[in-house]
């Protein structure tokens, strides 16, 4: 016959550790927030850079721009 005994942590009672599980999900939000940021500050500078013919070192004084601006507003 099969034998069907639970063989995982979970199933027979071990406890988990809610701490850690929180405080990875609030470094994968944090992580998802910031990286969305730097994504989105990229984007809008080299559309200023190539497009509005501002320039390479214009663009990026834009892009630290936005970091820092975005960097405070989602602290």
């Amino acid at each position: 016959m099969a034998d069907h005994t639970p063989t995982g942590p979970l199933e027979m009672g071990a406890q988990m550790d809610y701490a850690e599980h929180e405080h990875t999900y609030s470094m994968f939000v944090s992580l998802a927030k910031f990286g969305s940021l730097i994504c989105a500050a990229l984007l809008i500078a080299m559309a200023f850079g190539f497009f509005a013919g501002g320039g390479f070192f214009s663009a990026l004084i834009l892009f630290i721009l936005v970091c820092a601006v975005g960097g405070y507003l989602l602290r």
